[in-house]
């Protein structure tokens, strides 16, 4: 194969996998709590032809060389955890993170999954479950004949029950956060793994050690910028076309070659 040929076809596979997370990221644009991705690329290996630095002569040397590239790879996807825009639901079990940190989620295989979505509902056993029915860790009960549930900003749960006139604490909503929260693995349902990238949890009281705060009452939404996506989405575009007619050009160099010379 025509090694230039060799380097498009590279340049259409990132640009391809540059699509694909565009298209996941559009898709999620409502996904509660949900973080873009961004692709890395880097150059491949250069063929090295001629060393810079090399000597061209007893006393003269080369002042550059020449390198030929090989093209490009995609070497790893980001997520950006910026904050997304707090949307007021006024459903006291929708709660969000304003600022650092991540809720507790038991999975049914009894690992432990971090999330940003506090679409919290509550089970028959009357305990908080995200909408896949995982319980919240530490777990919250909230009791029967309950009137109304109000959670702090430091994560204090308490709640009305009839018959009372002052409401009982149900329990502690904690939070976790990592050194590096770029290095969790998304697993799906806006949830994600601790990986060795991310870093051991470290969790607190909301509102403590660089925590955010709790707001009840308030979902984040996704940090997807629409317009941002849409105009990379057109960047992606023209630069598959112009791999795409370098593949072209190749093609019709190497016919006039085999046809005309």
């Amino acid at each position: 194969m025509h090694p230039a040929l060799w380097v498009s076809v590279t340049g259409l596979d990132a640009q391809d996998t540059d699509l694909h997370i565009i298209s996941n990221n559009l898709a999620n644009v409502s996904t509660t709590g949900f973080k873009k991705d961004r692709p890395i690329f880097e150059d491949l290996y250069y063929q090295n032809i001629r060393q810079p630095g090399a000597q061209s002569s007893q006393q003269t040397e080369l002042p550059s060389g020449l390198m030929l590239g090989t093209g490009v790879r995609t070497v790893a996807t980001e997520k950006i955890h910026a904050q997304g825009s707090l949307i007021q639901t006024k459903n006291a079990l929708d709660l969000a993170i304003n600022g650092a940190g991540f809720f507790q989620i038991l999975r049914p295989d009894n690992s432990t999954a971090y999330t940003r979505d506090g679409t919290f509902q509550i089970n028959n056993q009357g305990q908080v479950v995200t909408s896949s029915g995982y319980l919240l860790q530490p777990t919250i009960t909230v009791p029967a004949n309950t009137l109304s549930i109000t959670i702090g900003t430091d994560g204090i749960a308490s709640a009305l029950v009839a018959g009372n006139t002052t409401p009982t604490q149900i329990g502690q909503i904690q939070l976790t956060q990592f050194i590096n929260p770029t290095g969790l693995q998304p697993i799906g349902e806006n949830q994600y793994y601790q990986t060795q990238a991310s870093g051991d949890p470290v969790t607190g009281v909301p509102g403590l050690n660089g925590l955010g705060n709790i707001f009840q009452g308030s979902l984040e939404s996704s940090n997807v910028n629409v317009v941002e996506e849409l105009v990379k989405l057109i960047e992606v575009q023209r630069a598959y076309e112009m791999n795409a007619k370098s593949i072209e050009t190749v093609d019709n160099m190497l016919k006039y070659v085999t046809q005309v010379l």
